[in-house]
């Protein structure tokens, strides 16, 4: 099943700093949920796992993120990844990141991606997975702009460059309250649209 995602967002830092943040993936890892960096082969391949667990369901993935291309005059970056479950599921997908400077030195980031699944993850359906994927960004967004912001006001403040992040703890995405966020903004989206027809 190809599910497909297209999200934008906004971070308070110049483009320099959230194009090195984008491109290093022991930065990235971290403030994605459920993500741990084993591996980097080289500057344009990493390998690492990630645990994603929705009801009495766990599916584990472990796998290899490649760099494809990679456009530093328009900063924007296409990567491949390509997973296995431990129980045999699949995932495999393209990834690409634009950044775009914006007024008042903050910086736009479009991301577009598709990912390919198999295995028993989908039997929560097409629906739900969407949703979820749409939840787990925002996770991901608000971790990534903590740390740029954070960083970028310290370099403000005191002169000083970069900001570490503590490592992932490596536990499963808790995606049963995701689901939960999903199903309630389906209802009142329902209840809306019904009461713009009456």
């Amino acid at each position: 099943m190809a599910i497909d995602i297209k999200e934008t967002f906004e971070v308070d830092a110049p483009i320099e700093d959230v194009w090195s943040f984008i491109m290093d993936p022991r930065r990235v890892a971290p403030c994605m949920p459920g993500a741990q960096l084993d591996e980097v082969v080289d500057e344009r391949t990493f390998l690492g796992s990630i645990k994603i667990k929705v009801g009495a369901i766990t599916a584990s993935y472990k796998g290899r993120v490649e760099m494809t291309s990679i456009d530093e005059a328009t900063h924007s970056v296409e990567m491949v990844a390509e997973g296995r479950e431990t129980s045999g599921g699949t995932a495999r997908g393209t990834m690409i990141s634009r950044l775009r400077s914006l007024d008042g030195g903050a910086t736009e980031m479009v991301i577009e991606a598709n990912v390919d699944l198999t295995g028993r993850i989908m039997q929560v359906g097409r629906g739900m997975i969407q949703g979820v994927s749409h939840e787990l960004f925002l996770q991901f967004v608000a971790a990534a702009k903590k740390h740029l912001e954070a960083a970028a006001a310290s370099a403000v403040e005191a002169g000083a460059t970069g900001s570490e992040v503590a490592p992932s703890s490596g536990q499963a995405i808790r995606v049963v309250p995701l689901i939960l966020n999903v199903i309630w903004a389906a209802i009142v989206g329902f209840f809306r649209r019904l009461s713009g027809r009456s």
